[in-house]
């Protein structure tokens, strides 16, 4: 049974929270026309704030975003017409150089959303230990309305606008892909980077989510959606936290409904059904579907990439209405799409048991707060999402280090393998079926080793952010604690520089 619990909602100073702009309260209730995401993300932050014992001046540092560059340029269309792009990029934090975070291409981008993506970024960092300040970027279009070249074009101009600005470089900040961009993208900007930089040895590193053969890693396409599985699996292992939600433990037979069936919901949900989970229901921006028995995953994908939606899926039930499937009754509720997908309008009518946030700010705070009280778990995206800047940090261990992972020591673990098997096959006179010998004499390869350092970074973030909330003795969700632990990690980096006491 899921008891409700209380839910602090004290703040830095006590009062109510504040965004990032001295002397601007944030409205009390969400019955604004359009929900500030940057407003959210600091009452999250100044809720955790509120637990630790840092000096106020030491928080407001951690809490507000340090540089924004905002950018206009012309675009000279196909068609000989000229169009003014607008673009940003903001760096949260140079708690630790270089800043990270991804690009964006979207019609609703603006400066509040990207300030809060890059504050997130930096909290998601140190949450999951990977030595990077937050950043983010965005571009103002609907890709669907440009051709490849004009893309093209959008892409390397912004590029040398960050150049141009210091806003790029493998040691000062370095972009990845994020809505509707992706390795293309990346590739351009890496191009474009190293012909400004020519002299700049480690180059390809100013930028991750490249293509493997232009300096990118194995496992990186599938990394955010892996990771999500990896921490949902970690969340449903412990048997005295799933009995309180009324679940078993493990991930077999688990209800799951994904929201987003683009790269991080199709990965979470191909990984989720590996481990045992059933995929009753998805929803794409065009509508939802369900099918109580399960949603083969490939098959769905195959689907949609013919149709081009997933809509009409054979044996499946369309939804009446698309939001609709946020409230359907389930075990595991993904919202892989934008923020602001879970408010106050429907928080209630929410039945999951467990909310796994794979998208960067799929429940607002007030939302948040409310599915608490209820007993709902929430795994926070401060935490569920950074599986893809932990292999972003990979690759870019890979550019600085010109070698690729595994091909130092492949061969030689498979030697060393090969060596033991004999021993037994010789101790035990018998030999070993071919089958079993190809499997055990196998050497780690790159995408192997991506997939056990996500996996160890996982694993370990989701039991230290647990054990603080244990700490907390009920008085905070997962969110506070994982926002709690990054805002101490970030005060002891000042601690250490000797900016502040």
């Amino acid at each position: 049974m899921m008891e409700p619990r209380p839910s602090p909602l004290a703040t830095i100073d006590g009062a109510i929270p504040r965004d990032g702009v001295a002397g601007h309260r944030r409205p009390e209730t969400e019955s604004m026309e359009k929900i500030s995401f940057l407003n959210q993300v600091n009452r999250n932050f100044d809720k955790a704030a509120a637990f630790t014992s840092h000096d106020r001046t030491l928080l407001e540092q951690i809490k507000v975003c340090n540089s924004v560059y905002r950018m206009a340029f012309p675009l000279r269309r196909d068609d000989g017409t000229i169009e003014v792009i607008h673009a940003w990029r903001a760096e949260h934090s140079q708690h630790k150089m270089p800043t990270k975070g991804g690009i964006r291409f979207s019609p609703d981008v603006n400066e509040d959303e990207v300030m809060a993506l890059a504050a997130l970024m930096s909290y998601k960092c140190a949450v999951v230990n990977v030595p990077f300040g937050g950043a983010k970027g965005g571009v103002a279009i609907n890709r669907k309305n440009y051709s490849a070249h004009e893309l093209e074009r959008i892409t390397r101009r912004y590029t040398f606008e960050l150049t141009k600005k210091n806003f790029i470089g493998p040691g000062v900040d370095v972009p990845a892909p994020d809505y509707a961009t992706g390795p293309q993208e990346m590739a351009w900007i890496a191009d474009t980077y190293i012909s400004l930089q020519r002299n700049e040895l480690d180059g390809l590193g100013c930028v991750t989510g490249k293509p493997v053969h232009l300096g990118g890693i194995r496992g990186r396409r599938e990394a955010t959606g892996l990771g999500v599985t990896y921490g949902i699996r970690e969340a449903c292992s412990n048997a005295a936290d799933t009995k309180a939600l009324g679940l078993t433990p493990g991930l077999d037979g688990k209800r799951i409904v994904i929201q987003g069936f683009g790269n991080v919901g199709y990965h979470a949900a191909k990984s989720l059904e590996e481990g045992g989970g059933r995929i009753v229901a998805v929803g794409e921006a065009d509508g939802s579907i369900s099918l109580p028995a399960g949603l083969p995953v490939e098959k769905l994908l195959e689907h949609r990439q013919e149709k081009g939606t997933i809509m009409g899926f054979p044996g499946s039930t369309a939804l009446p209405e698309r939001d609709l499937l946020l409230e359907l009754d389930c075990d595991i509720l993904i919202p892989a799409a934008l923020e602001n997908a879970i408010t106050l309008n429907n928080a209630a009518r929410i039945k999951a048991r467990i909310v796994a946030e794979a998208a960067n700010g799929p429940t607002t705070a007030e939302a948040s707060d409310q599915l608490f009280q209820r007993g709902v778990l929430v795994i926070p995206d401060s935490y569920l999402n950074a599986g893809g800047v932990t292999v972003s940090y990979f690759e870019w261990l890979k550019n600085l280090s010109h070698v690729r992972f595994g091909r130092m020591e492949k061969r030689f673990e498979e030697r060393a393998f090969q060596h033991v098997l004999r021993v037994v096959e010789s101790a035990t006179a018998k030999k070993l079926g071919d089958d079993i010998y190809r499997a055990m004499v196998h050497g780690a390869d790159e995408k192997d080793l991506v997939y056990s350092g996500l996996e160890e970074t996982m694993v370990n973030a989701y039991q230290e952010i647990r054990e603080i909330q244990k700490r907390l003795d009920g008085q905070a969700d997962l969110r506070t604690a994982a926002l709690i632990d990054a805002i101490d990690k970030i005060a002891r980096c000042y601690a250490e520089m000797g900016i502040f006491p």
